[in-house]
C-alpha cells in the first residue's frame, strides 16, 4: 500500500478498506505520512464522507494506532465525553460520582481551543496538580481512587494527534466522520466498557443547530457500537452557560461548592445527572436511567463523590486539603468588577459563544494551540435567561488581570446580552437520547 493510491482513492468517492485506514494510521503515528498527505485525506473525507463501516474502520484504526488499555477490575469502565461550552464543567463532578457509584473512571479529557473551555486548564489551575502523567501511573490512580481525569500521553491514539492538528490548519475540523473517529479513538484507547455523550446544541456549542448535533450524536453513537463499546448521547442545550461562571479557576471552585452542596447551579446539576443515570444505566450498575440519576444524586448529597475528588486530586499531586479550603489553594484574579445592565427588563436571550471568547480575551483560554493561560481570570455570577434585571443590576462579576481587560470584558458582556420587556419561554435542558 501507498499514500497515493489511498488518498486518489477517497478522492474519487471511494470506500477505504480496514486494511488501507489501519496502514495510513499507522503512517500518521509514525511520520511515514506527510503533512500534505495527510491534510489531502482530511479534506477528500470532509468532501466525499465515509460510509458507517469506513467510519468504524478509521476509529479503530487510529485507537490501535498507540497504546490500548486493559482492565481488570471489580466493576465497569466508564467514562463522559462533551462536544464543549461554556461553563461546563460536569467531568468535575461526575467522574468522582460515577467512581463513588461503583465505576472506574479512566478520563482522558483535552485543553480548550477556540470559545469552549478545557478540563485539563480547569485542573491545572490547582496548585501541583499534575494533568499530564505516566499511563502507569493514570492506571495506579484509577485502580486505587476509582477516578482520574489526565491528558493522553503520547502512546494514546497517536495517530488523531497528528491529523486533529492538522484538520485545524486545513479547514477540515467540521467532517463529523473525523470528530467520530478523533473523539472516539482516544475513548476507547482507555479501554472503555460503556460512554456517555453530552452533544452540545445551541449559540454556544460546536454545532449550533439542532440538525447537526443530532447528526453527530447518532453518528458517535453508531460508531462506538460498531466497534464494540456500549454509548449513549444526550443533546443539550447551550444556549445560555451550564454554570454560573466561565474560567478555569472559578469554574473549579465552583465545582467544589457544588461538590460540597454549599452552592449547586440547577441546570449544571440536572445535565450532570442525566448524564450520570444513563452512563450508570448502560454500564450495568442500574435498572434504569432514573434509578442511576438516584445514585448519582445520592453520592452527591453523602458526600462520598466529593471524598472520591479529594482523593484524585491528591493523589495526583494536588492540595490534600482543596476542599476544605479552596480560597487558601486556588488563583484569584487582581481586578474584580461588574458588568451592569443598561435597562430594566429579562434577559431574553444570550450570545454565549461570545461569553466564551470574552473569557479567552481575558487571558482565560487560547488563540492557538500553546498559548499560555490564566487560570485566575473569567466571569463569574452570570445572569441566566429569564432573569428580571433592573437598570444598573450585574449581568455578572469579571475577573481580570487588569483594569483595560476588565473594561473590555465588560462592553462585550453588554453586547452578549439581550433584554427584553416579557420573560422568554424557557429551553427545554435535554433535547433527545440517542441509544
Amino acid at each position: 500500500m501507498d499514500a497515493r493510491s489511498i488518498l486518489s482513492r477517497k478522492r474519487d468517492g471511494e470506500a477505504l478498506s480496514a486494511a488501507e485506514l489501519r496502514w495510513f494510521a499507522r503512517g500518521l503515528a509514525s511520520g511515514a505520512v506527510t503533512d500534505a498527505q495527510a491534510g489531502a485525506f482530511a479534506m477528500a473525507v470532509l468532501l466525499n464522507g465515509m460510509e458507517a463501516a469506513e467510519r468504524v474502520a478509521l476509529t479503530l484504526a487510529m485507537r490501535d494506532s498507540g497504546r490500548v488499555q486493559r482492565w481488570a477490575l471489580p466493576g465497569p469502565v466508564l467514562d463522559k465525553h462533551s462536544t464543549g461550552g461554556i461553563g461546563d464543567n460536569v467531568s468535575l463532578m461526575l467522574a468522582p460520582a460515577l467512581a463513588a457509584c461503583g465505576a472506574f473512571v479512566p478520563m482522558i479529557s483535552g485543553r480548550g481551543l477556540g470559545h469552549t473551555g478545557g478540563t485539563l486548564d480547569k485542573l491545572d489551575a490547582i496548585p501541583g496538580y499534575r494533568s499530564e502523567v505516566p499511563v502507569e501511573e493514570m492506571r495506579a490512580v484509577v485502580e486505587a481512587v476509582g477516578c482520574a481525569i489526565v491528558g493522553a500521553g503520547a502512546d494514546i491514539a497517536p495517530a488523531d494527534k497528528r491529523l486533529y492538528a492538522i484538520r485545524d490548519v486545513t479547514g477540515t475540523v467540521e467532517s463529523i466522520d473525523l470528530i467520530c473517529a478523533s473523539i472516539l479513538s482516544k475513548k476507547l484507547a482507555a479501554g472503555l466498557e460503556g460512554l456517555v455523550l453530552d452533544v452540545k446544541i445551541g449559540s454556544g456549542a460546536f454545532l449550533p443547530e439542532p440538525e447537526a448535533g443530532a447528526a453527530l450524536a447518532e453518528a458517535l453513537v453508531s460508531v462506538a457500537g460498531g466497534a464494540g463499546c456500549r454509548t449513549v448521547a444526550l443533546t443539550t442545550d447551550m444556549n445560555e452557560p451550564l454554570a454560573s461562571c466561565a474560567g478555569n479557576a472559578l469554574e473549579l471552585a465552583n465545582a467544589v461548592a457544588f461538590l460540597r452542596g454549599e452552592s449547586v447551579d440547577g441546570r449544571l446539576r440536572d445535565v450532570t445527572l442525566a448524564l450520570g443515570g444513563a452512563l450508570l444505566e448502560s454500564g450495568g450498575l442500574a435498572e434504569g436511567a432514573a434509578e442511576g440519576r438516584e445514585m448519582i444524586a445520592a453520592v452527591f448529597e453523602n458526600g462520598a463523590a466529593a471524598e472520591r475528588f479529594a482523593r484524585m486530586v491528591a493523589a495526583l499531586g494536588g492540595p490534600a486539603d482543596l476542599l476544605e479550603r479552596p480560597g487558601a489553594h486556588l488563583p484569584s484574579a487582581p481586578v474584580v468588577a461588574e458588568a451592569t445592565a443598561p435597562r430594566a427588563g429579562f434577559v431574553t436571550g444570550i450570545d454565549t459563544r461570545a461569553l466564551g471568547l470574552a473569557v479567552v480575551a481575558l487571558g482565560g483560554g487560547r488563540h492557538r494551540q500553546g498559548d499560555a493561560v490564566d487560570p485566575r481570570v473569567g466571569l463569574s455570577d452570570l445572569a441566566g435567561r429569564g432573569a428580571r434585571l433592573e437598570a444598573g443590576d450585574p449581568l455578572a462579576r469579571v475577573h481580570a488581570a487588569d483594569a483595560a481587560a476588565a473594561e473590555a470584558a465588560q462592553a462585550a458582556l453588554r453586547a452578549a446580552y439581550r433584554i427584553g420587556d416579557t420573560a422568554p419561554a424557557e429551553n427545554p435542558l435535554i433535547l433527545q437520547r440517542f441509544g
